[in-house]
């Protein structure tokens, strides 16, 4: 029997997959019925659940499903605290109770450690240490750009796109991010409209509201308020910034970024200040920082302090040692570091962030750090063969695609004691330690950080130990 597409098939759920879609394996009724071990990935279903589901869009081994209802649900199964969890691409486990995301996301790294890595399952089990989970898992995010759009009354909508569409779900208060989230944007849209500003439409071009960024400092309550415009200026602009200072505590600055280019890339390059300060400050381990709105900085400040502990702990600095610290955004990590090392040089492609980075330094009293602005496949053999600045320690903590392979190259020649890889993906880290491993380090320590509680994706910091031991390829 072939399957195809809106059948329906009552099967259970054994499994999730990366993109945190529900796996099911159906059993013929009737010898050649359906194929043995045809797989379903099954969205929004979770291990455990018995379901009956709707075929999508059939393959020659497995298909795509969308849940139609579920039989039985999983003990592991939570009712989900937001009410648009299902129809929003953002909270793909939020069903999901969070003892078990947790488990899901220890899995997930490993099994791409495995599958991709080469490494032993069982070795892993060995030096990978208890996942690291938060105590809040909602509320959690202190940054939020948020699409607005025209709704079906005319009038100006604000939410989040539906899982890979353009199509916003109206949701002015994400359970991930702050409260103030939802009165910021009450304010600002209401404003908008008694002035007649309209949304940008992205298949016409026209139309001026884009997005709203609104950064918060958790530590220091600090709100920064950043519309992006298809335009040079909202209309009254000064009395908008009166209203959100006036009725949001901890408002610290008013900025217009304007994005006039046909592009999905969210921020254009010229922000303008209209009112208070261009950066907010927050504390991370004592540290303090400047955010602009273009820097990148973890957002979950809770979670980030753990990670970076974690990471300057495992490079066991002394004081003698000259350290690495690649894909530094602002300096977080390199501040972090520098506090015990001898030396400590960040590279960072973006000039705005290595800019901050070298603020950062100065507003913290930390004068052993020392930034570079370049790519750091670019930048690190550079300062190596033509500089001769070595590393006994190199961090890295790349964007999702990982490592280029010339930065690989680099770090295997320079040959540090220890290698720190703090990871967004777990394929590219399990493909960059495979590399690492065969140029002579072994994986030491691994753990998992749960940055982004509801949704699939993960952090991991690794550490790796120079063993001299290069395989043959």
């Amino acid at each position: 029997m072939n399957i195809q597409k809106n059948q329906i098939f009552k099967v259970k759920i054994t499994d999730m997959g990366a993109d945190g879609a529900g796996i099911g394996h159906l059993e013929p009724e009737r010898k050649g019925d359906v194929q043995a071990g045809y797989t379903l990935f099954v969205k929004d279903a979770v291990i455990g659940d018995l379901v009956r589901a709707r075929i999508v869009k059939a393959k020659k081994g497995y298909a795509f499903a969308r849940l139609e209802e579920i039989v039985t649900p999983s003990p592991d199964r939570v009712r989900p605290a937001c009410p648009y969890a299902r129809q929003c691409g953002g909270c793909q486990l939020q069903a999901l109770s969070y003892e078990k995301q947790l488990e899901f996301k220890d899995r997930k790294v490993k099994n791409n450690l495995i599958r991709i890595g080469g490494f032993d399952g069982d070795f892993l089990e060995q030096i990978m240490e208890k996942p690291v989970g938060m105590e809040h898992p909602f509320r959690y995010r202190n940054k939020a750009q948020i699409p607005i759009g025209t709704g079906k009354d005319g009038r100006l909508t604000a939410g989040f796109y539906a899982g890979r569409t353009h199509t916003i779900i109206e949701n002015r208060d994400c359970l991930l991010g702050v409260p103030e989230n939802k009165e910021i944007l009450d304010i600002l849209l209401d404003f908008c409209e008694e002035n007649g500003v309209s949304a940008y439409d992205e298949t016409s071009g026209r139309g001026l509201l884009r997005h709203v960024l609104i950064r918060k400092g958790f530590s220091t309550r600090q709100i920064m308020v950043c519309p992006v415009i298809n335009g040079k200026a909202l209309p009254k602009e000064e009395a908008l910034a009166d209203r959100l200072f006036a009725k949001i505590p901890g408002m610290t600055g008013f900025l217009i970024n304007s994005n006039t280019e046909m592009t999905n890339v969210i921020m254009g390059e010229r922000t303008r200040l209209v009112r208070g300060r261009d950066c907010i400050e927050d504390t991370i381990g004592g540290l303090t920082f400047s955010v602009s709105p273009h820097s990148f900085y973890q957002v979950n400040p809770a979670q980030t302090e753990k990670i970076y502990s974690q990471a300057l702990s495992w490079a066991q600095l002394t004081g003698r040692e000259t350290v690495w610290d690649l894909y530094c955004g602002i300096g977080t990590i390199s501040l972090f570091l520098a506090q015990r090392a001898k030396a400590v040089y960040g590279v960072e492609a973006v000039p705005q962030a290595i800019e901050d980075a070298r603020k950062n330094a100065q507003k913290n009293g930390i004068s052993n750090a020392h930034f570079y602005v370049g790519e750091a496949e670019e930048v690190l053999p550079r300062m190596f063969e033509q500089e001769g600045i070595s590393a006994d320690v190199i961090v890295v903590d790349p964007p999702r695609k990982g490592c280029m392979e010339a930065c690989l190259s680099t770090m295997l020649r320079m040959r540090p004691e220890r290698i720190v890889y703090v990871s967004c993906d777990s394929a590219t880290l399990a493909r960059d330690l495979k590399v690492l491993t065969e140029g002579g380090y072994e994986l030491v320590r691994g753990r998992v950080f749960d940055n982004f509680g509801q949704s699939v994706h993960v952090e991991c910091v690794i550490m790796m130990q120079y063993c001299g031991k290069e395989k043959k390829k």
